[in-house]
């Protein structure tokens, strides 16, 4: 059985502007996303800790890392999903999120869970 068979966490985001807590006048936009993990692998594995890049639509860029995700550092056993929910803020009514996820297997072995780019926006200001 090959290692990434073996070891295989399947992530998709879903986002959303919060308008009641955005003013567009001050650049303050305001996303919430719901990031749901799902352990489509052979084996156990833990969430150790997050990294994510944001990009406004101004280009600038802000790293966050930090141990688990909102408190937690679900432990998913093969079949099992994880799901929660969080927020950023950006200066600009567009941008993206993408990282990835450090997840630890109980033989002490680790490896990255890729959360691939999804895009922040305000309604009607990609069309």
């Amino acid at each position: 059985m090959s290692q990434k068979y073996h070891n295989q966490i399947e992530v998709a985001a879903e986002a959303f502007y919060i308008e009641e807590q955005s003013e567009p006048e001050t650049d303050r936009f305001v996303f919430a996303y719901i990031i749901t993990i799902n352990n489509t692998g052979k084996a156990p594995a833990r969430l150790t800790h997050r990294h994510w890049h944001i990009t406004d639509a101004n280009g600038k860029v802000e790293e966050v890392h930090g141990e688990g995700v909102i408190g937690k550092q679900p432990y998913l056993k093969p079949g099992e999903s994880f799901q929660y929910s969080s927020g950023t803020i950006l200066k600009t009514p567009v941008g993206a999120m993408q990282g990835y996820y450090d997840m630890a297997c109980d033989d002490g072995s680790h490896f990255k869970a890729t959360v691939e780019p999804f895009t922040l926006s305000v309604p009607g200001s990609l069309n």
